[in-house]
């Protein structure tokens, strides 16, 4: 099996710091910021700088570093940190993966009295697993393909919304790579473009064959049989299966049913929230009325507008041909596999 390379790094721990490649500016620019205290890590998983569920929580684990390392100049370390931890997981509430980390990190930070060293090797830790994760997850992928196929996908889920190669997104490298794909689509993503700006900059920084597309157009392409399966991410999956995704993913989902197309949800066990009996009960982010009228540029409305903005939506489980996530392929009925693969 050939296996895919990461190209690029969406956040890493450098020297003494959180170091995250600034994701509004792609694809324009690539540049990287450098967080040396808690709050700027939170304001960049807040502005979108870094995002992806993965991504966010390997953010956050480092996040929870450097809360601990200020905690130690304050008046009550433990209380400062306490709140630190509750603003870092409080950054984005829909991506499981977050408040997951911190809760990892919590339990070392209340085994090693709050020692930074300790946590930053717990840090270092999640970060390495979810690189491995990634690989595992591009290894089981290779066995839904019985041929060469064109494929879609969504919103973004490679290098840049995780720790490595990617969710879905690494499974599509791995399987370009082993001639199981010849060609892929990506949807814009509306209203903040990740599938334009992000997804389609990791095609063509990996030379994978792509044409992007508006959202509104795959149903088109799947009628004209050049879309043959779909495969996205997920920032949070319920014990029955539901799947919250970027706004869209439920569109998206309704039209591979209705063409018979396989519709792949790819996600790595920390995405998955047991607690959670079904997709109703999954938070769902409401962002600013910008980002959607931003697309009207200096043709600005008169006085704002009402806008509604989710961030994202829920695919009902029964949309969902199968959950790639590391520990192998899950099927219906998702309660028994779920609960099967995670124990």
């Amino acid at each position: 099996m050939k296996q895919p390379q990461s190209r690029v790094k969406a956040v890493e721990w450098r020297g003494d710091a959180c170091h995250l490649l600034d994701q509004t500016q792609i694809p324009g620019r690539e540049a990287y910021l450098e967080c040396r205290h808690y709050r700027e890590v939170v304001s960049a998983i807040r502005c979108l700088a870094v995002r992806g569920a993965p991504a966010i929580g390997v953010a956050g684990a480092f996040a929870v570093v450097l809360a601990a390392q200020a905690a130690c100049d304050q008046k009550d370390p433990q209380g400062f940190f306490e709140e630190a931890l509750t603003e870092i997981r409080e950054a984005r509430p829909t991506a499981v993966n977050l408040s997951w980390a911190v809760e990892r990190m919590r339990g070392v930070a209340q085994s090693t009295g709050q020692d930074p060293k300790a946590l930053l090797d717990e840090a270092r830790a999640l970060h390495e697993q979810d690189i491995q994760f990634n690989l595992d997850i591009a290894r089981y992928g290779l066995e839904l393909f019985d041929r060469k196929i064109s494929v879609g996908t969504y919103c973004n889920t490679g290098d840049l919304a995780t720790g490595g190669i990617g969710t879905a997104f690494g499974l599509i490298h791995g399987a370009y790579l082993n001639d199981r794909i010849k060609h892929v689509y990506t949807c814009e993503t509306r209203p903040v473009l990740q599938g334009l700006r992000l997804t389609a900059w990791e095609l063509y920084k990996n030379e994978i064959p792509f044409t992007a597309i508006c959202d509104n157009m795959a149903a088109s392409l799947m009628a004209a049989g050049r879309i043959e399966a779909i495969f996205l991410g997920a920032d949070r999956i319920a014990a029955n299966g539901d799947a919250a995704n970027k706004i869209g993913t439920y569109a998206l989902a309704v039209a591979a049913k209705y063409h018979g197309i396989p519709f792949y949800v790819v996600a790595p066990s920390s995405t998955f929230d047991l607690s959670l009996a079904s997709g109703t009960e999954i938070p769902i982010e409401q962002r600013d009325a910008k980002e959607i009228l931003a697309v009207l540029g200096e043709n600005t409305p008169p006085e704002p507008w009402p806008v509604y903005n989710p961030a994202f939506d829920v695919t009902p489980h029964a949309l969902i041909t199968g959950i790639v996530c590391e520990r192998g392929i899950l099927r219906a009925p998702y309660v028994e596999s779920i609960r099967s693969a995670l124990g």
